[in-house]
């Protein structure tokens, strides 16, 4: 019997100063406000409260 070897996936964050946490690898996105899963491979997600597209970055901590 041949043993199936278990690949661990890595996912990384960075934290950007200043701006967005930056989310990549293998990873499954819950937005429970839209009502959706997704699995975008990479993410930016707003850390300053300023993005009009909130979870998401849309650039806003520049005019900080």
């Amino acid at each position: 019997m041949e043993v199936e070897k278990e690949t661990k996936t890595k996912t990384l964050i960075e934290v950007k100063e200043p701006g967005p946490l930056i989310i990549t690898g293998n990873f499954i996105l819950k937005d429970i406000k839209r009502d959706k899963e997704t699995i975008p491979g990479e993410v930016w997600l707003c850390r300053c409260g300023k993005s009009g597209d909130k979870p998401y970055c849309d650039g806003s901590h520049k005019n900080i």
